[in-house]
C-alpha cells in the first residue's frame, strides 16, 4: 500500500489526480444509481437504463483511465497510439454493456456479481490496452505481482458493487447489515469506485520505463493538461446527462405517482377527496387527536330530496347539485376542517376542536352552504341535508364505531323534521339494535306464518254496491303484537325481503279472491322495490295461471314515484301488464309529484285520492279545491277516482257531492281478516277446491 501512495505521488500530477478521482468518484455514483434503477424495471425501460448505465460506467471507467494517464509523468516525451486509444474506449462500452447486461438478466442469483466481474474485468483489459496505446522513449517494464493484484482487484470489487446493487433495499448485505436506499446506492458507488481506482493505480505501480533518450525533448506538460480538462469536462458533461435523465424520469415517476394517489383519493365530479381520502384524512386526525388531546368531530351529510331531483330534472341536474354544494364546501373550510364525498348524495365532514363555540360555527357554516338555493338554468331548488355528529373521543374511541354513531345521529336527523342537526345520543345505539333485530325477525316471519291479508272494502258511491277490496299486508309479531305497516315495509325494503313478501302476498291475494262470491276486484299494493328489481308481468302471469283468478279482477296499485327511477322502464312494464288484462291504479295521488303527463303517458284505470286531502277537507279549503281539481281531472280524462281514508258521514258527502266515483275508508269498513267478511255475510265462498279447502281452514281457525 505505501508502494501504491508513494508511486502515485511520486509519478503524478497532483492536481490531475484529483480530477481523475473526481471523475471516477462521480461516474461510479450515478453508475450506481442507474444500475440500480435497471434492476428496477422491465422490459424496453430496463434496456434504456442498461444502455444509459453502460455509457457511464465505459466513461467513468476510461476518463478516470486516460485524465490519470494524462496526469503520469515519466521523465520522458510520451504520445498516444490513436487506434488501440480508441479501442480501448471501445472495450470499456461493450464490457459494460455486456456485464450490465448480463448483471440485470436474472438468469441464476449469482448473475449479478458474473456480471459484475465481468465489468472489472472491462475495466482492466480498458487499462492494458490504453497502457499498450501509451508510447515512450524508453523500455517499458512490467511488475506481474502489482499486475496480477490490480486485475483480481478489479474483478472482485466489481463483482461486489453488482451484488449489492441487485439487492433489494432493506435486505442483508455486506457484513449481514440492513441498509436503506441511499445507503445501498453510496455502497455500490463505492465499491465500483473501488474497482476502478485500484485498477488504474496499483496497475500504474505495476508499469515502468527505462528511459533510451534522457536529453531528448520531452512533451508539453502545459497541453497534456489541457487535454486531461478537456476528457474530464466531458466525463463530467456525460455522467451530469446520466444523473439528470435519472432525476427527470425520478421527478416523472414521482408526479405520476402523486396524481394517481390524488385520482384514487378524490371523488371524479365534485372534485372532492372520495371515500377513501375519507379514511386516510380519519385514521390522521384520529391519532392527531389522540396524541395531542382535544376532540374531533365527525359529521354526516345526507341530502333531502335529491332523488326528488334526479327523477323530475335528470341526472345531469342532480350532477350540478352535487359540483355546487362542493364548491361551497371548498370555500368554506379552513384549517383542521375537511369535507368529502363517500357516496351519491351522501357526504362527511371533520373538525378538530377544544372549544364547543368552533364546532357550532363548523355546522353552522355547512348548514348556510346546504340550505341556501342552487340556481340551475331557468329553475331553483333548496335541497337542504340532513347531519349527524359524532365527536371522538366521547361518543366513540375507534374509527369504526365514530363512523357508525355519526350515521345514526344522521338518521335520526332525517326522521326528525324539525331538526337538520342531529348530535349522537347513546339511546340511539338501542334504537338500531331493536330495529337489526325486528329485521331478523322479520326475515322469519313469513316462514313462521306470522304475515297474514286483511282486506279493506272499496264501495260505489253511485250504487252502493262492493266494488272490490285493498288487501293490505299486517304483521302480528310473537312478543310485540302487530306491527305497523309503515315501520315494517320499509324494513323489508331496506334487507331485500320485500321481493319474497310482495310475491307471497300477491299470490295469497289473488288464489283467496279467485273464491269470492260476488266476485269482486282485488287491490294490491306494489312495492317501488319490488317494480325496480322483479320481473313483474312475468310472476303476474304465473300467479294468475296459478290461482286461476281472471286478470280483470285483479288491480295493481302503485305510487307515481315508483316509476320515475326509469321511465322507459316502467311504461313497457305497466303495458305488458296491461296486456294481460290487469288494471292499474295510481295510489296516493296528489302528494309527491303529481304530474299530468304521468295521468297522459301511463295507462292508469283508476286515480287513489290521497287520504291526507280527505282528512283536512272539512278545514281546509286548499284541501276542498285539490279535491274538486283531482275530481274534474278524473272526469276529463275519463278515468275514475277512489278517496281513500273516509272517515265521517260528513266526508263521505262531501265527496259525494263533487262526484267522486268510490270511496275507502273506516267509515264503511276496516282492514279485516277474510274469515271475518265471510262471517259477516259480505263475502261468501264458492263451492271450487280452493273455496272448500279455504272454509276448512276457516272453521278451523288457521286464516286470519
Amino acid at each position: 500500500m505505501i508502494n501504491v501512495l508513494g508511486c502515485i505521488v511520486n509519478r503524478h500530477n497532483p492536481w490531475l489526480v484529483i480530477v481523475a478521482v473526481l471523475i471516477c468518484g462521480a461516474g461510479s455514483w450515478v453508475t450506481a444509481r442507474l444500475v440500480r434503477r435497471a434492476f428496477a424495471t422491465h422490459g424496453m425501460q430496463r434496456a434504456g437504463w442498461q444502455f444509459l448505465a453502460a455509457t457511464t460506467a465505459a466513461v467513468a471507467i476510461w476518463c478516470t483511465h486516460f485524465v490519470a494517464m494524462l496526469g503520469y509523468e515519466p521523465g520522458v516525451p510520451v504520445t498516444f497510439d490513436p487506434v488501440l486509444t480508441i479501442v480501448s474506449l471501445l472495450i470499456a462500452l461493450v464490457g459494460s454493456f455486456l456485464g450490465i447486461f448480463v448483471a440485470c438478466s436474472g438468469w441464476t442469483r449469482a448473475t449479478p456479481a458474473i456480471g459484475g466481474a465481468l465489468v472489472g474485468l472491462a475495466i482492466a483489459l480498458m487499462h492494458y490496452t490504453g497502457m499498450t496505446a501509451y508510447r515512450v522513449e524508453g523500455i517499458v517494464m512490467w511488475n506481474r505481482p502489482y499486475l496480477v493484484v490490480s486485475i483480481v482487484f478489479s474483478v472482485v470489487f466489481g463483482a461486489l458493487a453488482f451484488d449489492q446493487a441487485a439487492r433489494k433495499p432493506g435486505a442483508a448485505n455486506i457484513g449481514g447489515s440492513v441498509i436503506g436506499t441511499r445507503a445501498q446506492v453510496a455502497t455500490v458507488a463505492g465499491l465500483l469506485a473501488t474497482a476502478i481506482a485500484t485498477l488504474h493505480f496499483i496497475g500504474m505501480c505495476a508499469f515502468g520505463i527505462e528511459p533510451l533518450a534522457i536529453d531528448s525533448h520531452v512533451a508539453n506538460p502545459a497541453a497534456l493538461e489541457a487535454l486531461a480538462l478537456a476528457v474530464a469536462g466531458m466525463a463530467f458533461i456525460i455522467a451530469g446527462a446520466g444523473l439528470v435523465s435519472y432525476l427527470l424520469d425520478d421527478s416523472v415517476r414521482a408526479e405520476s405517482v402523486e396524481h394517481l394517489r390524488t385520482m384514487a383519493l378524490s371523488d371524479m365530479l365534485t372534485g372532492l377527496p372520495n371515500r377513501a381520502g375519507f379514511n386516510e384524512r380519519l385514521d390522521t386526525e384520529v391519532a392527531r387527536t389522540a396524541a395531542h388531546g382535544g376532540k374531533l368531530a365527525l359529521v354526516g351529510i345526507d341530502l333531502n330530496r335529491f332523488k326528488d331531483i334526479n327523477d323530475l330534472r335528470g341526472h345531469h341536474a342532480g350532477d350540478e347539485v352535487l359540483r355546487i354544494l362542493a364548491l361551497r364546501f371548498k370555500s368554506l373550510v379552513r384549517e383542521d376542517e375537511f369535507v368529502a364525498r363517500v357516496g351519491g348524495d351522501e357526504f362527511v365532514a371533520l373538525r378538530r376542536f377544544s372549544q364547543r363555540e368552533t364546532l357550532d360555527d363548523f355546522l353552522n357554516r355547512l348548514e348556510t352552504a346546504l340550505f341556501r338555493p342552487i340556481r340551475y338554468d331557468d329553475w331553483e331548488v333548496n335541497s337542504g341535508a340532513s347531519m349527524g355528529v359524532a365527536i371522538y373521543p366521547d361518543d366513540a374511541t375507534s374509527k369504526t364505531v365514530l363512523i357508525n354513531n355519526a350515521d345514526l345521529a344522521m338518521y335520526r336527523a332525517k326522521a326528525d323534521l324539525t331538526r337538520s342537526v342531529c348530535f349522537y345520543e347513546p339511546k340511539m345505539d338501542e334504537t338500531a339494535r331493536a330495529r337489526r333485530s325486528l329485521a331478523a325477525d322479520l326475515r322469519d316471519a313469513l316462514s313462521r306464518g306470522q304475515l297474514s291479508v286483511h282486506y279493506q272494502v272499496q264501495t260505489s258511491i253511485a250504487s252502493g254496491e262492493i266494488c272490490g277490496y285493498e288487501a293490505l299486508l299486517r304483521w302480528e309479531h310473537p312478543r310485540q303484537g302487530f306491527i305497523s305497516p309503515g315501520v315494517f315495509i320499509p324494513l323489508a325494503e331496506e334487507n331485500g325481503l320485500i321481493l319474497a313478501i310482495g310475491a307471497w302476498v300477491l299470490r295469497e291475494a289473488c288464489s283467496r279472491a279467485v273464491t269470492w262470491q260476488p266476485p269482486c276486484k282485488v287491490a294490491v299494493n306494489l312495492s317501488a322495490v319490488q317494480f325496480a328489481h322483479a320481473d313483474l308481468p312475468s310472476l303476474v302471469a304465473e300467479v294468475l295461471e296459478q290461482t286461476g283468478l281472471p286478470p280483470s279482477r285483479l288491480e295493481l296499485e302503485l305510487t307515481e314515484s315508483t316509476i320515475f327511477a326509469d321511465r322507459e322502464r316502467s311504461l313497457e312494464t305497466l303495458q305488458r301488464i296491461k296486456a294481460l288484462g290487469v288494471s292499474l291504479a295510481l295510489d296516493d295521488f296528489g302528494t309527491g309529484y303529481s304530474s299530468l303527463d304521468t295521468l297522459r303517458s301511463f295507462p292508469f284505470d283508476k286515480i287513489k285520492l290521497d287520504q291526507s286531502f280527505v282528512s283536512e277537507a272539512e278545514s281546509s279549503r286548499q284541501a276542498t279545491a285539490i279535491i274538486r281539481a283531482v275530481l274534474a281531472l278524473g272526469k276529463s280524462l275519463g278515468i275514475p277516482v277512489l278517496a281513500e281514508g273516509i272517515e265521517t258521514q260528513d266526508q263521505f258527502d262531501l265527496l259525494a257531492g263533487e262526484g267522486c266515483d268510490e270511496v275507502q275508508g273506516f267509515l264503511l269498513g276496516r282492514p279485516v281478516p277474510l274469515a271475518q267478511l265471510v262471517a259477516s255475510g259480505k263475502l261468501s265462498l264458492s263451492g271450487s277446491p280452493v273455496s272448500a279447502a279455504a272454509a276448512a281452514a276457516f272453521a278451523a281457525g288457521e286464516v286470519g
